[in-house]
């Protein structure tokens, strides 16, 4: 059966039309979805036992279960869920001033074989829906309790490689009648893949666009980060200016620095050279210490020297504040261990 989580409002006006019920009663289903949350379609009050009867024999409300939990000393909460075919997927919750952000993940498994990513050695098995993205911030809300402000899809797989799902997840996300979170809070991370880049300046959704960059020339990114051989850094390049030509977003650099390989000054020097003049931001990220990974976290002395070099050059950087290191907080770690048992 289908997963009615998985359909925007438009589709889910269609799939009533089809179903030969009124389209307005979408906007109910929708809202009793997203909304308030609903586990069952009985609980959908304002519609009738016969088109709840229907939904029922038609659709499933995907309700995932929750693995295992860690909660951080500083309030960041990780869950490993259950998406329901025997298959575990990870999702993180992060407190700040601002409010909630959660990082949601895209995929099971990754095919992009990052150096220093977690999720390398977890076998790709398959793109998640829609529904089962949006279903994340669904979980994740019903078991806190909080509203959640910002979406970061920077959690296992590689957003672009499943670019349908995720757009049409960013659409149900942002819509007025659901969990209505605006797209300026949604931030979608890419190692970079240049022809989905090009198609997302086309989307005219105006969510944030954070690019793995984490070397400043082909050699050095492609020993880190596979995907370089095939959109070398040029390419990338362009294909950023494009973006910000077209949508007018600034778009963020996502740098993890590793110790010895990519934190000296000569490397802030060619990402000041590489960056020039575009709208941008650098997010400078202390990397995580994976099991069996080659790289190790820069020094503190160098992370903030690189920083200041780059906004001393008219680079605006930052570095990432470090959440969850108390319980696995690089992507895929959780997952990993639990496959391991």
């Amino acid at each position: 059966m289908k997963n009615i989580k998985d359909y925007n409002l438009e589709e889910l006006k269609q799939e009533l039309v089809e179903i030969e019920e009124k389209p307005f009663r979408a906007e109910q289903i929708f809202k009793w979805i997203h909304q308030e949350k609903v586990k069952e379609f009985e609980e959908m009050t304002n519609i009738s036992i016969e088109l709840r009867k229907k939904l029922k024999e038609k659709y499933t409300i995907c309700n995932y279960k929750i693995i295992k939990k860690q909660e951080s000393k500083d309030g960041t909460i990780k869950y490993l869920f259950d998406v329901l075919d025997g298959n575990a997927i990870e999702t993180v919750l992060m407190s700040y001033h601002h409010g909630y952000s959660i990082c949601v993940s895209s995929q099971i498994g990754c095919k992009m074989g990052c150096k220093f990513c977690a999720s390398t050695g977890i076998n790709f098995i398959r793109n998640l829906t829609s529904g089962e993205i949006v279903e994340q911030i669904i979980a994740v809300e019903q078991d806190t309790g909080v509203r959640i402000s910002n979406i970061v899809f920077m959690g296992i797989g590689e957003p672009l490689d499943n670019y349908e799902n995720v757009v049409n997840a960013i659409r149900i996300i942002n819509n007025s009648k659901g969990l209505n979170i605006g797209a300026r809070h949604i931030s979608i991370s890419t190692s970079g893949l240049v022809p989905k880049i090009y198609k997302l300046a086309e989307e005219n959704i105006q969510c944030t666009l954070s690019i793995s960059l984490h070397a400043t020339n082909n050699e050095k990114r492609s020993s880190m980060m596979p995907v370089n051989n095939t959109y070398p850094i040029e390419d990338l390049i362009k294909a950023c200016k494009d973006y910000i030509a077209k949508t007018n977003r600034r778009i963020s650099f996502e740098y993890a620095l590793a110790k010895d390989n990519n934190d000296n000054l000569e490397d802030a020097k060619e990402l000041v050279n590489l960056l020039k003049g575009m709208l941008c931001h650098v997010n400078l990220i202390p990397i995580n210490k994976i099991e069996n990974g080659n790289f190790t976290k820069s020094s503190i002395d160098n992370i903030m020297k690189f920083r200041d070099y780059l906004n001393e050059h008219g680079i605006v950087a930052t570095i990432r504040r470090e959440l969850g290191s108390d319980i696995d907080a690089a992507c895929g770690q959780l997952r990993r261990k639990n496959l391991e048992n």
